[in-house]
């Protein structure tokens, strides 16, 4: 008998995971564009259901275990805008790239192990697909003091 694969919904329940409400562009943008076959998700930062648990400065106000869970949050958050827009996030064919911004002081060594929050749990969902390109740069401050927003680049099945 083959063995079934899971869905990347069951994958996430079996993480003890699930998605947040989508949440809402905060300017004039689309949350996601999409232009076949690829799929551009808008930066998100490290939100749940509106409200913002991860403030502040990673590695001043919070400890790099906490930006981690943060790049988690805005992964999370950018998987409910895209099943928002396509229906299923079985449509997605791989992860092209993730681009991550660390609110941080100056001279921050770990911004890439924050946003290993983001690239970890991607590839925990989509194994092999969920590989991609990525940016992680430290900056001095984000939308509503937030820790931790990422954007996403996907390649949708055609």
């Amino acid at each position: 008998m083959e063995k079934q694969l899971m869905s990347v919904e069951e994958r996430l329940e079996s993480m003890g995971l699930s998605l947040p409400d989508k949440p809402e562009p905060s300017g004039h943008y689309l949350g996601a564009v999409q232009a076949d076959p690829f799929l551009f998700v808008s930066g998100v930062t490290c939100k749940w259901n509106g409200s913002l648990p991860y403030k502040g400065k990673v590695g001043e106000d919070l400890s790099l275990e906490e930006g981690y869970d943060a790049a988690k949050l805005t992964t999370l958050n950018q998987l409910a805008i895209v099943k928002d827009v396509i229906g299923s996030l079985s449509l997605i064919d791989r992860i092209v790239k993730v681009t991550g911004y660390v609110s941080c002081k100056p001279g921050f060594p770990d911004v890439p192990k924050v946003i290993n929050g983001s690239s970890d749990l991607l590839m925990e969902l989509f194994g092999d697909s969920g590989k991609h390109a990525r940016c992680a740069v430290g900056v001095s401050s984000l939308p509503g003091n937030a820790a931790v927003e990422t954007d996403l680049l996907l390649l949708l099945k055609r």
